[in-house]
């Protein structure tokens, strides 16, 4: 009988021990897929016309009043862009944009 009573007594123990480690478990995972989920803020990286040098984009030529995607800092002024495309664009030759400007 001491027997059977401590077979029982384990064997509930381990039952209670496994269902505790399973739900902290999916707890954790839970949260993490939440994070996962949450889509970045807009307006944490906004920029205006009066941060940027130029008032259109030097790659596709849309005024900038539209919307600043993207700046880069290039010898000490500030550029913006509508897209990170347009921006790597203007970085593969900076000065062929620039002297468009002028």
């Amino acid at each position: 009988m001491k027997k059977l009573v401590s077979i029982v007594a384990i064997s509930a123990s381990l039952v209670i021990a496994a269902s505790c480690n399973n739900s902290s478990s999916t707890k954790i995972e839970d949260v993490a897929a939440t994070k996962k989920a949450m889509p970045a803020k807009k307006d944490s990286a906004k920029y205006t016309l009066s941060m940027v040098d130029n008032k259109k984009d030097f790659v596709c030529r849309m005024p900038l009043t539209a919307g600043i995607g993207d700046t880069v800092h290039y010898k000490g002024k500030v550029y913006g862009f509508c897209s990170k495309g347009c921006k790597e664009s203007f970085l593969e030759d900076p000065e062929s944009y620039l002297k468009e400007k002028l």
